[in-house]
């Protein structure tokens, strides 16, 4: 069994990593036995693991006797050179996005076939917006997903077209329809959903370049396109041009991935 203290070459280093990967985006807080349950290890082990990692600061405890996350590890995460690189180098175009939409924005980055999301601004609407920093949600669903996976690699989009998800009752599961829409994507520079992902959220995103490749993309969440699609997609679209002329000479290339 993974992850069990019986498991022959089971290292300590590897049962803490255990532990730590039983916090997902839908386990956020855990008691000691959930802990314990999810990584597939005795509740003495984990009750050793936890109080180290709680005293380095990778988990805290609440008040309800619950674990999180702790903010060291948000600290040493932010380290990561896709975090320290793009995420810095876009964060004014960011606030300039939001300040001409007032809406929610994103930044993004591919994460093999899941979109990571890496900064996120909250607009004043009321719009139901699932991702957070640091998130991953599935690319075909997703407005800067969608971009992202019509720059991807035939064999990603391969990937993603096998595992096309209905998020909502509008979520695109045709892999040809699909195969269609990235096209046009790539045609016209920006991509769109309409509450696929989330009902109510509507969606317009474009890519990043830096030089040729698309590294990155910046979206914009709102109650629905209407009218204003045009100027959303001339705000975006300013805005990631300011990020990639800054993103060159500026992000390592080994950092820009």
């Amino acid at each position: 069994m993974a992850g069990n203290t019986g498991t022959p070459g089971q290292s300590v280093a590897a049962r803490l990593l255990t532990v730590l990967g039983a916090f997902d985006r839908f386990h956020r807080a855990l008691t000691l036995t959930e802990i314990a349950e999810r990584a597939q290890l005795p509740v003495p082990t984990v009750h050793r693991l936890v109080r180290e990692l709680e005293t380095w600061g990778a988990l805290t405890r609440r008040p309800d006797s619950r674990f999180v996350v702790g903010r060291r590890l948000w600290d040493l995460g932010l380290l990561a050179p896709i975090q320290s690189g793009i995420r810095e180098v876009a964060a004014p175009f960011l606030q300039d996005l939001y300040a001409a939409t007032f809406a929610t924005v994103h930044l993004a980055v591919r994460d093999g076939i899941q979109v990571l999301y890496l900064d996120r601004l909250s607009g004043r609407a009321s719009v139901p917006v699932v991702s957070r920093v640091g998130s991953r949600l599935p690319l075909h669903s997703t407005g800067v997903g969608k971009v992202l996976l019509a720059h991807a690699p035939d064999e990603i989009r391969r990937a993603a077209m096998a595992d096309l998800r209905p998020m909502t009752r509008h979520t695109i599961v045709a892999p040809g329809m699909l195969d269609r829409q990235l096209r046009q994507i790539r045609q016209q520079g920006y991509a769109t959903t309409s509450e696929e992902m989330t009902l109510g959220a509507c969606s317009i995103a474009v890519p990043v370049r830096n030089g040729e490749d698309v590294v990155a993309a910046l979206g914009v969440v709102v109650p629905s396109l209407g009218r204003n699609r045009a100027s959303l997609v001339a705000a975006a679209q300013v805005a990631a041009q300011g990020v990639g002329r800054t993103l060159h000479g500026v992000v390592p290339a080994e950092d820009r991935t």
